[in-house]
């Protein structure tokens, strides 16, 4: 996949930005306390969207499209129309996790009806914070924009059963990109049963970052894929991960390391899991 826009920004870019560019700058921090932290301080002009209420449709059962399926799209165009995104608007996102939440998430939802002018936050509020972009708890007011026109996802998505067919197909690659020991099985701190999908290999999100907290550059990014990848075929790779979401941040990796985006099973490991489907443990499927 060519990117004549990267995925990723830098603090320091973003700053000189703001100066001369009209953006829309998004707030994604997610989990318990999240708005309250916003509303005490935010980066400048940002706006906030939700994970659980914004970007999925969380349901009572999570073995029906996992921990955090996607929303019908005209919800999604709801959302993006109330932060006065536009088709045309440059758009930066950030979290405090290095994008791997839902920044990332946001990135590919977006991406997925087509918008071209999106970018994470490279390294995150802290990295913002060092760089010395200017904060605020002031109340931002979106501007007034027309309903999004969001008419379907446009990124390659599959779903449990195709994900199946996948394990026992030696031409198709799964990656979960969780942390080895959920992948091995050894731990479990969100969902019900440990261990893995048959035939995945483990490829951890973190590996996209570097001790400080940024994305590899691209070029390391595309070496380190290359290997795990190898001769497999763009359409015959699948990333998941817990529940849809940090997976995203992989793929924002492979993109940014100009690799064809591959396809997302958000239903992830809280969905199958849950399914009565096939468990591995340990590194060996």
């Amino acid at each position: 996949m060519s990117q004549e826009f990267s995925p990723l920004i830098k603090p320091e870019e973003l700053m000189l930005l703001k100066r001369t560019t009209k953006l829309v700058i998004v707030d994604a921090r997610s989990g318990q306390g999240a708005k309250e932290k916003y509303t005490a301080e935010h980066i400048e002009g940002a706006l906030h969207v939700d994970l659980d209420h914004d970007l999925a449709h969380v349901k009572p059962d999570p073995s029906q499209g996992g921990r955090h399926p996607l929303p019908e799209l005209d919800k999604f165009s709801k959302v993006l129309t109330h932060l006065g995104i536009s088709p045309q608007s440059h758009v930066i996102i950030y979290d405090d996790k290095s994008g791997a939440n839902a920044a990332a998430r946001f990135w590919w939802m977006l991406k997925s009806v087509g918008h071209e002018k999106v970018q994470v936050l490279d390294g995150g509020l802290s990295a913002a914070l060092k760089a010395g972009l200017p904060l605020s708890a002031k109340e931002e007011i979106p501007a007034t924009t027309e309903v999004y026109p969001a008419k379907k996802w446009l990124l390659p998505l599959v779903d449990i059963n195709e994900v199946e067919k996948a394990s026992h197909n030696s031409d198709f690659l799964i990656i979960d990109v969780r942390e080895n020991d959920r992948y091995k099985g050894e731990r479990e701190p969100i969902d019900l049963i440990a261990g893995h999908i048959p035939g995945a290999i483990n490829a951890p999100y973190l590996n996209n970052l570097d001790a400080n907290g940024f994305y590899l550059s691209p070029q390391e990014l595309k070496n380190n894929y290359s290997k795990i990848i190898g001769d497999t075929k763009p359409e015959n790779i699948i990333v998941h991960c817990g529940s849809g979401v940090t997976a995203c941040h992989t793929i924002l990796a492979m993109a940014s390391a100009g690799i064809e985006i591959p396809k997302l099973y958000v239903g992830s490991w809280s969905e199958w899991s849950r399914s009565g489907k096939p468990i591995a443990k340990g590194n060996k499927n």
